[in-house]
């Protein structure tokens, strides 16, 4: 399916019924519209979630552990400090939405995008994500540990303090966000021994040569 830039665009956007009421564990939603709606400590751990949708969401704390989404919308939505480890992700895309201090541990996601959007402390550790994009994105202190990366491009975006320890990259391009920062700071902070395999252009390697240098244990000063 084609990526989506608004909610008009899925086909099947007229199906969709408003959503009243609280979210429950193991539960089915389908062809559902979460509209203008603020969940507090929701719990819809394993709950699957399939042709639906989320506009103007607030998610405060909360968890949806295990869950399962399947070709859903999320457009201007506020995720804070919300549980979303173990989740299996197909087909989800994410529109001008923020997410801070979210747990996405040992995600599984292919034909993921993030678009517009702000992640701040985002853990995406032991994760496996095929095929995402992060479009025009600000991603401070993502954590990418141990995770593998496959076919995953961050074209516009601004990353602060990444962490890619011990993950796998497979053909990951970087090319197109910036990697530093004003006054020395690192878009990258570790992990760069885990790259190989992402691509990157010529003015992304001349920010980020200190950083390698200083990863390397490489002196660089004038004589």
């Amino acid at each position: 399916m084609k990526s989506p830039r608004s909610l008009a665009d899925l086909p099947f956007a007229a199906a969709l019924r408003p959503f009243a009421g609280v979210l429950e564990l193991d539960e089915d939603y389908d062809r559902v519209l979460f509209n203008d709606s603020a969940f507090a400590d929701a719990a819809a751990g394993g709950s699957r979630f399939a042709e639906s949708a989320f506009t103007g969401v607030t998610f405060d704390g909360g968890r949806a552990r295990r869950a399962r989404l399947s070709q859903v919308w999320v457009s201007e939505s506020r995720f804070v400090a919300f549980d979303l480890a173990e989740s299996a992700l197909v087909d989800v895309w994410f529109s001008g939405c923020v997410l801070a201090g979210v747990q996405a541990f040992a995600l599984t996601a292919r034909r993921l995008t993030f678009r517009d959007c702000k992640l701040d402390s985002v853990n995406f550790r032991d994760s496996s994500l095929t095929d995402v994009l992060f479009d025009g994105c600000v991603l401070r202190d993502a954590d990418f540990g141990g995770a593998r990366l496959t076919r995953v491009r961050f074209p516009g975006c601004t990353l602060r303090g990444a962490d890619f320890t011990k993950a796998s990259c497979t053909d990951v391009d970087l090319r197109g966000a910036a990697l530093g920062g004003a006054a020395g700071e690192a878009g990258i902070r570790a992990g760069f021994d885990a790259l190989g395999g992402a691509r990157i252009d010529a003015l992304q390697l001349i920010t980020l040569a200190p950083f390698l240098a200083r990863h390397l244990g490489i002196i660089v000063e004038d004589a």
